[in-house]
């Protein structure tokens, strides 16, 4: 695609992020391309609603972040709100969902601009609520942590300022997982838990979250839920300390909706989008998380070894007895074309960080 707008999601803190950012404004300047900062933390002043930032930016086509997977969500937010592409270039640690080394990025933006790449579809994470969500005026002064101004709530969607029984649709997406958790460490949430709409059951838990298959490696990962390749449609229930027998996750369908109830006995309870909060709820008061219709759009330039990526990142290691048998070979020969009984499936490139950039 020959790239018109670009938006530019800068961690800041990062000198090499700086140094990457002027490559980026450089080549914009050579291919005369309009290059926008977004998301853009000021001192005093409020962070603003996707829409708001993309019309500033002249509703770019194509969305570059630079950091790490939580610059890479900051870029993502944006991006799902106008389907345009987004490319992340790597300078985390633990990352799953940048693309690019750094050292490469202007290789990188010269094959969007002559459409040497694919567009990876990642699954979303869309909302409805019982009423809007709210941010009480002293949860920002307790929630910062140096990580910048909160989000604002997610406002209703236009076209259904009313739902009746089945909610208002909210203006929010999220790329690895919708939470609910509790407020205070002395009390967990009530929280009744629908699939497809029938009860599962109630729980009591520090935390509740609803995760994409990109959002498996993450926060619930750490809480002891599956791994899922990316490139599976499914919602990850996975309950967080819950005070019960079962404390499984529970892998559901794209098509089947997962909501969230809390109890009449429950505290208040937080809700967040990508580790991002965005409101709180009350007793009484529900959300629904769904597949959103439309995915998000991420720039790949070759196959993605995601299953190297997991062992590489998570430092997996052998188990002693294993590890004696020495290195193991692949199951398959990968230097050679697959037969014809193989050729329909998914298997890693050769060269597992190789991709066609020149």
């Amino acid at each position: 695609m020959a790239v018109a707008r670009v938006g530019l999601v800068v961690h800041e803190g990062r000198p090499e992020a700086l140094a990457a950012a002027r490559v980026v404004r450089d080549w914009c300047d050579t291919h005369d391309v309009r290059c926008t900062d977004i998301d853009v933390w000021r001192a005093g002043e409020p962070r603003h609603r996707a829409k708001e930032e993309l019309d500033a930016a002249g509703d770019p086509d194509l969305i570059v972040t630079l950091g790490g997977d939580g610059t890479f969500l900051r870029g993502a937010r944006l991006a799902a709100e106008n389907d345009a592409l987004v490319l992340g270039v790597d300078l985390g640690r633990v990352g799953f969902l940048t693309e690019v080394p750094v050292q490469d990025v202007g290789l990188a933006l010269d094959a969007v601009h002559e459409d040497r790449v694919t567009a990876e579809r990642r699954m979303l994470l869309a909302m409805r609520a019982s009423c809007p969500l709210e941010v009480p005026e002293d949860m920002e002064a307790l929630m910062r942590y140096g990580r910048g101004p909160l989000l604002p709530p997610p406002c209703v969607r236009p076209e259904c300022k009313t739902g009746g029984g089945w909610g208002i649709a909210l203006d929010a997406t999220a790329l690895n997982d919708v939470v609910l958790e509790k407020l205070t460490r002395d009390h967990q949430v009530s929280v009744g838990v629908y699939v497809a709409g029938r009860l599962l059951a109630s729980y009591s838990a520090d935390a509740l979250m609803v995760a994409t298959p990109t959002g498996s490696t993450a926060y619930s990962f750490a809480a002891g839920g599956p791994v899922i390749s990316p490139r599976a449609e499914a919602l990850v229930f996975t309950p967080v300390a819950p005070h019960m027998a079962f404390n499984r996750s529970v892998v559901a369908a794209p098509d089947e909706p997962i909501a969230l109830r809390l109890l009449e006995r429950s505290g208040l309870a937080a809700v967040s989008l990508d580790g991002q909060l965005r409101g709180v709820l009350r007793p009484g008061e529900w959300i629904g998380v769904y597949a959103a219709p439309r995915p998000l759009r991420a720039v790949r330039l070759g196959p993605t070894d995601f299953y190297g990526r997991l062992r590489e990142r998570m430092r997996l290691t052998d188990a002693p007895a294993a590890a004696a048998d020495g290195e193991a070979a692949p199951l398959w020969p990968l230097s050679t074309p697959a037969p014809p009984d193989l050729e329909h499936l998914s298997l890693p490139p050769v060269q597992a960080d190789a991709y066609p950039l020149l």
